[in-house]
């Protein structure tokens, strides 16, 4: 007996536990997603309107978000949908029994008809691709230059303010060399002559100019060589001695030319909107004085310099933003406290922006400068006595003329292999012990014989050098 009460225990548990499994299965298989119909794609432009069309009769609509989208029934057929707001949505269609018939993706963008008819308008040889994404216009392909890339992002800000995307990229040569010349010449002239008298009667003298420098009248008196003025060159002493009297003049006369050429001329490539900076030079130290009677060394650059930033806006059209700079130790014109020696600068720079074409040059910097200086002192009266009166006077005269130009030249530029480029150092080769010790010889091999490099290895290194002024 009490086998079989465990027994129907067993089993009345057994179905209390399955009853609720055997019920969720039935409720389950009584709901089941209605996928019937086709589904399909609808795109509808923002704030415009599309009319569809049903081959079925249907009864009912519903739209899921009516904030995208908005719809009315014009006959049991045709559906009027208007696009509000950026987005997707799904519209619903059931027939009279409520059965569905087809359910409808409701895509709504912005309107880029216009944008397109207006963008092939203005540029009509560009590969620029237009879509829409979410609320905004994303513009793809290639554009011919970075001027006409930026149109086509100005006319679709106007479409969509602030919600643009730019995924363009700029086709052909993107690439600058710019060729800085830095032409420079100088030529001084410079004149000197002056005249000392020294005269005595009966021990009894007078002198001027250079015979009154400390020291010289004893040198005269005791005939040992008077002190000359500083770099004077070119001087005459004759003298008179007649009993008592004795006379003595000094003449003193220098002339001296000098011509400078200066010319350097970097070369520097860059990508369109990127900046390039190039110096060549040194830099020299100069003392700072800091807080609390302390001095630190600042270093201050000086040679040739060069920064620019190159845009190429249309074909071969650059613009350019140059800032140039040629400077040099000028030690005539430094400062000395007794302590620091330091030396001055002397600067030539430019800054500009220009445009130009592949290949054409600018002449963007010239200064022509004279500089004349005439200098007459003499003994008062003394100096006016016709012909003797130049004993009396000293002359000098200095004239100084100037001319630098700045020329630019930029090319557009495409990589080359590397061993198409010749270097200044390729074809010049350490001598062997018997061409150096026995011929002379400082360097073997060929000589460069174009460009630049192949200019100066033509200058012969022997003989006179310098400049001949008539």
């Amino acid at each position: 007996m009490t086998y079989r009460n465990f027994i129907k225990a067993a089993l009345l548990g057994m179905s209390v536990a399955i009853t609720p499994i055997i019920s969720s299965q039935v409720a389950a298989e009584s709901i089941r997603v209605v996928r019937n119909g086709t589904n399909s794609l609808l795109t509808v432009p923002m704030n415009r309107a599309v009319v569809v069309e049903s081959e079925t009769p249907f009864a009912e609509l519903s739209i899921a978000n009516p904030a995208i989208a908005d719809i009315s029934t014009l006959s049991d057929r045709t559906i009027y949908v208007l696009g509000k707001s950026p987005g997707t949505t799904t519209l619903t269609i059931l027939d009279a029994a409520g059965q569905l018939i087809t359910n409808v993706n409701v895509r709504v963008a912005a309107d880029i008809s216009e944008f397109k008819e207006r963008l092939q308008q203005i540029l009509p040889n560009e590969k620029i691709d237009v879509r829409t994404a979410n609320d905004g216009i994303v513009l793809s392909g290639t554009a011919s230059s970075t001027q006409k890339m930026q149109r086509a992002l100005d006319l679709a800000e106007r479409y969509a303010p602030e919600r643009v995307s730019n995924l363009m990229t700029v086709g052909g040569v993107q690439q600058v060399m710019l060729k800085v010349r830095f032409a420079e010449m100088e030529r001084t002239v410079s004149k000197a002559l002056g005249a000392s008298l020294n005269g005595t009667i009966d021990g009894n003298g007078v002198s001027t100019g250079t015979y009154l420098a400390p020291g010289n009248a004893e040198a005269l008196a005791e005939g040992d060589p008077i002190t000359l003025s500083s770099g004077a060159q070119g001087t005459f002493q004759f003298g008179i001695n007649a009993g008592v009297v004795q006379l003595n003049a000094l003449l003193e006369a220098l002339e001296t030319r000098g011509m400078v050429r200066s010319l350097a001329e970097p070369n520097l490539i860059a990508l369109s909107g990127q900046q390039a900076t190039f110096h060549a030079g040194g830099e020299y130290p100069v003392p700072v004085a800091q807080d609390e009677g302390t001095t630190t060394i600042e270093f201050k650059p000086f040679g040739v310099s060069l920064q620019f930033v190159p845009r190429v806006v249309d074909g071969d059209l650059i613009n350019l933003e140059l800032n140039t700079e040629v400077s040099s130790l000028d030690t005539a014109n430094g400062y000395n406290d007794g302590t620091f020696n330091i030396a001055a600068f002397s600067t030539r720079n430019a800054s500009t922006t220009v445009e130009l074409r592949d290949g054409e040059s600018f002449a963007i910097a010239g200064l022509l400068e004279d500089d004349f200086q005439d200098l007459n002192s003499q003994v008062p009266w003394l100096g006016d006595i016709p012909v003797l009166g130049a004993l009396f006077r000293s002359a000098d005269y200095r004239r100084s003329q100037s001319e630098l130009v700045i020329v630019i030249t930029a090319h557009l530029v495409t990589p080359t292999r590397g061993e198409a480029i010749a270097l200044p150092t390729d074809r010049v080769k350490p001598p062997s012990e018997k061409d150096l010790f026995l011929f002379g010889q400082i360097s073997s091999g060929s000589r460069p014989t174009k460009g630049a490099a192949g200019e100066v290895a033509k200058q012969d290194f022997d003989g006179s050098y310098g400049y001949v002024l008539d």
